[in-house]
């Protein structure tokens, strides 16, 4: 098969723990042809939707370490593959939000011709916070709003600790928590991430959710699902004295078993996950509530592996591979788009 990875520059990447590097790598593995391309690099030539790719494709059963190198290595090749997308097998959107929304409108019109994961469509639907507004049985109180005032009282009546989300951040940068205790500094606060300088229809909505104490339930838990199926699972705890948890936080990661509850807010997002075609995300959840939905780049699998000793990105190979038996063989003499540059 032929499989691309639309993602972040390979070497921005630490390969021993990103998730994106281990699917690619248990592709390379079984033999398929891997690509690498990055936002830029999709375009329409005479109303089909092309692609600036590099193949690399390098030896198999090398560490992961030299297996990137290899791959770093191919990137100064002056060969450039030109390939119309859906003369691929599968394409995996692997870039880190933000959101490219150009390159998703480019990718939307040809979601039932080539496989993507995920969705183009689904990721311009299920990339925001807003989301999980979706499965409100199972979230956290939930408000959006760029009035600064209504976001102010939304905070007083509640009375409690909320937590402040910008939409279209992610690995948890600009979340904060917030009190009345302290007014000044929440006005001020609310100001800043809303943009409270500027005329309202250009501010910035912010979300303010309740807050769940997460010490309470033992720390964040994330859930990897597979095609509406749990595939694995962590569980974050932050430092003391520290509001956020895992990896990107300087947290704890530990290993996590699935419980009933969990297993209940997963299915209970099944269904709406594939429909939108978001066949691999995460779930990050505290105690019983669904805290965010990650569709973009959903990561964990290489501390999942570590943690249970199961290789994880074989099962999504696996659910690749399983799913494009189905697919309708190209019709023979078929012509290829591909070209060197220049």
């Amino acid at each position: 098969m032929e499989i691309a990875f639309l993602m972040d520059p390979l070497g921005s990447i630490n390969p021993v723990d990103d998730t994106t590097s281990h699917l690619m790598y248990a592709c390379n593995q079984r033999g398929h042809t891997v690509y690498f391309l990055e936002p830029h690099d999709v375009y329409i030539r005479g109303g089909a939707v092309v692609a600036r790719m590099r193949n690399v494709t390098v030896a198999r059963d090398l560490s992961m370490t030299k297996y990137w190198q290899a791959m770093i290595r191919c990137l100064q090749k002056e060969e450039l593959i030109f390939e119309t997308v859906t003369d691929l097998d599968a394409l995996f959107l692997r870039k880190k939000p933000p959101l490219n929304y150009q390159v998703m409108e480019f990718l939307g019109p040809v979601g039932e011709q080539v496989f993507i994961i995920n969705s183009a469509i689904g990721q311009i639907l299920g990339n925001s916070k807003l989301y999980t507004l979706n499965f409100p049985d199972i979230s956290p109180e939930t408000h959006v709003s760029r009035d600064p005032q209504r976001l102010k009282k939304i905070i007083d009546d509640f009375g409690g600790a909320m937590v402040v989300k910008p939409l279209q951040r992610y690995g948890g940068e600009g979340v904060i928590k917030v009190s009345t205790r302290d007014q000044e500094n929440l006005a001020s606060l609310i100001d800043y991430y809303v943009q409270a300088n500027r005329v309202y229809p250009k501010r910035e909505p912010i979300m303010v959710q309740a807050y769940v104490n997460a010490e309470k339930y033992g720390g964040h838990v994330r859930i990897l699902m597979l095609n509406g199926e749990v595939l694995g699972a962590l569980r974050r705890k932050s430092v003391p004295g520290a509001f956020k948890a895992g990896p990107c936080a300087d947290g704890l990661v530990c290993r996590h078993d699935v419980t009933f509850r969990q297993a209940s807010i997963c299915a209970a997002v099944k269904d709406r996950l594939i429909k939108d075609g978001l066949y691999f995300v995460s779930l990050d959840l505290i105690g019983d509530q669904l805290v965010a939905i990650n569709c973009a780049c959903p990561g964990g699998i290489p501390w999942i592996n570590r943690l249970d000793n199961v290789r994880l990105e074989l099962k999504i190979v696996d659910f690749i591979e399983n799913r494009l038996k189905f697919k309708a063989p190209r019709p023979e003499g078929i012509k290829r788009s591909r070209r060197k540059a220049g």
